[in-house]
């Protein structure tokens, strides 16, 4: 994603949502944040995973995670909308904030403009894309999807865990392919044996290769 990115500080803007103003950093913390933005109220895919974000809310506060959405309407649709969703989802309370933006001024500012979406109006719409925040400010990670596909809310939840987990341990730990909560994570090669045994008393694996070359190493943390 061109502009704002990975590494990034998010922009400390005052915000207005359906739960009070207040400027983003203030709202962070020392949480983290999934910042999620999407093309329009009343609108299928997105009702589908505003709902889905709603029935994780727990499982994401649980992790330490706050919720915060985002759309060019304004309040006033968003409060109407809330209904439609917490409807559709089984009943889940909507209890995260989402920003109004009537004048499109903030998806620019966070890069969440779709490229090639348009309005009857010829105005940008919102891209499908998800910043996952630290409590550093910085983004950790961030997804962006066509309007057509919505978001895969067990793959987000992993990948919180993933992030969490590498922060954890100083980044000296990554998760590989497929990885899911639970199973070994490798360590990085800056680390020496010698450091590892420190690290993983309980001892780690070395995968033997055709390069003789002792970087893949796997331990349960």
């Amino acid at each position: 994603m061109p502009g704002l990115t990975i590494g990034d500080i998010i922009p400390n803007l005052e915000v207005e949502t359906t739960k009070g103003k207040f400027k983003i950093h203030d709202f962070i913390g020392e949480n983290w944040i999934l910042l999620f933005s999407h093309p329009g109220d009343f609108t299928p895919v997105c009702t589908t995973e505003l709902g889905m974000m709603a029935k994780y809310s727990k499982q994401f506060i649980e992790k330490g995670v706050k919720l915060l959405g985002l759309s060019c309407d304004d309040l006033t649709s968003h409060m109407e909308w809330i209904k439609d969703i917490e409807s559709n989802n089984g009943g889940h309370k909507v209890d995260y904030p989402i920003i109004g933006d009537s004048k499109r001024e903030i998806i620019k500012q966070l890069n969440m403009v779709d490229p090639d979406e348009k309005d009857g109006k010829g105005n940008n719409m919102p891209s499908r894309a998800l910043h996952i925040i630290g409590p550093d400010k910085k983004i950790k990670l961030s997804f962006l999807y066509p309007a057509t596909t919505g978001r895969n809310m067990d793959e987000v939840l992993r990948v919180v865990e993933s992030l969490q987990k590498a922060r954890k341990y100083n980044n000296k730990v990554a998760t590989p392919v497929n990885w899911n909560p639970g199973e070994k994570v490798v360590i990085a090669p800056s680390v020496t044996d010698e450091d590892a045994r420190k690290m993983f008393p309980q001892g780690f694996q070395t995968v033997d290769l055709p390069s003789n070359k002792k970087y893949l190493r796997y331990a349960q943390v």
